[in-house]
């Protein structure tokens, strides 16, 4: 028996929808998989749509949605360290975890148990690193590790944190993450019909006041700056009411098309995962039916009693 179900897909997918109806199958909770969610106040443009857990049967319990304030940097470690937390949470209490969203990095780092460290500042590094040319630093960093991204060669605050990185590695390896064995299924639709869906969910949250929590949002004071890197939803609503978007329909025509091409981007990067050795059984139109059938044919989704690092 396997001890946690994955269900990814691009967005507007329906993977909630699905996660849902499973959950309730197998009374399991939701651990949300979702880069934008975990943050308060980000709800409509992050399409965290929880009503999905509360209608159609008996409420639904998730986690990692609406864990930390906008001020905060949440990255791919702090999901890492908050999903093996609710995991554990989740096997001590008996009860299947099913990891549901759209952010590849995020589900990978749980797929494949991404080794990772917390990294302080090193003051004194800093200091030393401060007086290297970038070439120097360069060379530093291609000690430790092998550099596949050539912008960490030429970005001095890059360079400079990667070298604080590898050698903080040195002496602290990072604790072993849970035993994770799990069944992944994958929400897929002709890409017309995904477009066509993209489109009618934006009207909907259109309809339903996102233009207007980007201006309270901004009000209350996230300035343009953040907003641009809260996702598509917020940079072309930001832009809009900065009146660098003529009207509302020039609006909804570019961010469709802009999510449209970001839906492409996910569903390489599952591709991407697949050809690196993860198993994914794609389902169309997100067939529960189907979903259930693959889940009985692969043994089932439990809890491990006494879940191990590995």
């Amino acid at each position: 028996m396997k001890n946690l179900l994955v269900i990814l897909g691009p967005t507007a997918s329906g993977k909630t929808r699905l996660g849902v109806e499973l959950a309730r199958d197998l009374k399991a909770e939701i651990i949300s998989a979702d880069s934008r969610q975990v943050y308060r106040e980000l709800d409509i443009g992050s399409g965290k749509d929880l009503e999905e857990y509360r209608t159609g049967g008996p409420p639904v319990a998730h986690h990692l949605i609406d864990i930390v304030d906008l001020e905060v940097e949440f990255n791919v470690f702090d999901f890492q360290k908050r999903f093996y937390e609710t995991f554990e949470e989740l096997q001590s209490r008996s009860t299947p975890g099913i990891v549901v969203g759209g952010s590849g990095l995020y589900l990978e780092a749980v797929l494949k148990g991404y080794r990772m460290v917390e990294v302080p500042e090193n003051p004194a590094l800093r200091t030393e690193l401060i007086s290297l040319s970038t070439e120097e630093l360069g060379r530093r960093l291609q000690t430790h590790r092998e550099v596949h991204n050539t912008t960490d060669l030429v970005d001095r605050d890059r360079l400079v944190r990667a070298v604080e990185i590898a050698e903080y590695s040195l002496d602290h390896q990072p604790e072993p993450g849970p035993r994770i064995n799990s069944i992944v299924l994958g929400v897929r639709w002709d890409r017309a019909v995904l477009r066509k869906r993209i489109r009618e969910r934006l009207a909907l949250r259109l309809q339903g006041g996102l233009i207007e929590e980007v201006r309270d949002l901004h009000e209350r004071g996230i300035s343009w700056e953040k907003l641009h890197f809260l996702g598509l939803e917020y940079r072309f609503v930001s832009e809009f009411l900065q009146g660098r978007i003529r009207n509302r329909n020039d609006l909804q025509q570019k961010l469709a098309a802009a999510i449209a091409a970001f839906a492409k981007r996910q569903e390489t990067w599952f591709r991407r995962m697949q050809r690196r050795g993860t198993e994914i059984h794609w389902i169309d139109r997100g067939d529960v039916h189907k979903a259930r059938e693959i889940i009985a044919r692969c043994g089932g989704v439990g809890c491990d009693p006494a879940p191990t690092r590995q």
